[in-house]
Order: structure tokens, then C-alpha cells, then sequence
């Protein structure tokens, strides 16, 4: 069982859910969990998310294979973020970039700054 009465789920029953490296603290993502995608990820220790756009579960990597195994999970002050430590095995990113934050700002335009782990195209069959 799991303590819930700190963490402020919206209206929609999520709370932003921040995927980090657990030993360098890398910023790799941002996703959402509801109670039951937390769950599954304090027992499984994979990262489990709320698909907002699929309306559904799904676990980093079941498609790619590129897992994150969680070592960690942090609460913020207000209890309105989450802070997941991960060994990350792969790409956390869909476009296959370790982190999903791969563009800086840079005189105004986004700019890619960081290299490609694998071709998306081969690792989700597109």
C-alpha cells in the first residue's frame, strides 16, 4: 500500500511525474501517473505512466525496449510533482534521444543538442 494522502492529483487524477537519472539527477522526461500507474511502478520498480493522449497504462519500453528500472521516487514540498530516479537502458526519449529535453533555445530557435541514440523508424517499426 501506498501512502497518497501527501501527493495533489488534478482533477483528471494525475500528478506530473519527472524522470531523472538516479545517479547524475539528468533531467530525461516528463510524464503523468494516476494512483494505479504509481502503484505499478513501486511494484514492478519499471517506470509506469498515464498515456494522456492514448487514454492508457504504458510502461517506458514496452515498445522499444529501452526501459528505466526505478531505484527512487521523490515527492516536491507541495505534493504536486513526482521526482523518479531511474537507471535508464536506452533512449527515454520516442525520437531516441537519451533525455526528452534534446533542444536548446539558442538566439531564439531550437536547436538539437544531443546525439541520437537509434533510428526511431527501426526500433518502433514505422
Amino acid at each position: 500500500m501506498i501512502d497518497t494522502s501527501v501527493l495533489k492529483f488534478d482533477d483528471k487524477g494525475l500528478i506530473p511525474a519527472i524522470a531523472c537519472d538516479a545517479e547524475t539527477n539528468e533531467v530525461l522526461m516528463l510524464g503523468y501517473m494516476n494512483e494505479e500507474a504509481l502503484r505499478l511502478t513501486v511494484q514492478t520498480k519499471r517506470l509506469t505512466f498515464w498515456s494522456r493522449s492514448r487514454q492508457k497504462l504504458w510502461v517506458k519500453g514496452e515498445q522499444s525496449g529501452h526501459t528505466a528500472d526505478v531505484k527512487w521516487i521523490r515527492v516536491d514540498c507541495d505534493g504536486d510533482a513526482l521526482l523518479v530516479g531511474v537507471q535508464l537502458h536506452g533512449a527515454m526519449c520516442h525520437l531516441c534521444y537519451r533525455s526528452c529535453f534534446h533542444r536548446e533555445l539558442v538566439d531564439g530557435k531550437w536547436q538539437v543538442c544531443a546525439e541520437r541514440l537509434a533510428d526511431p523508424d527501426e526500433v518502433y517499426g514505422r
